[in-house]
């Protein structure tokens, strides 16, 4: 599942903007913070687990979701 994040936000939520997804959250972007809330909060969502695979630097990341189904993840992410 490919993302692009906006942090410092002021609260965590994820939202389906036309194809895109837009993951705001509330960290700054220094030293991890960002990618731990992104896998930590998307973990929650989606009660499954959430590994981050390319974009340790970008606002434009890559993550997997472990035993999930792309329709599944879709679905979580248009009722937020």
């Amino acid at each position: 599942m490919d993302v692009h994040v906006k942090p410092r936000s002021g609260k965590f939520k994820a939202v389906v903007e036309g194809d895109d997804i837009m993951v705001y959250c509330s960290e700054e972007p220094q030293g991890g913070r960002v990618n731990r809330e992104l896998a930590k909060e998307l973990s929650r969502l989606f009660h499954k687990k959430v590994e981050l695979v390319s974009g340790f630097t970008s606002k434009d990341k890559r993550l997997l979701v472990r035993n999930a189904v792309r329709s599944e993840v879709e679905q979580l992410l248009s009722r937020q």
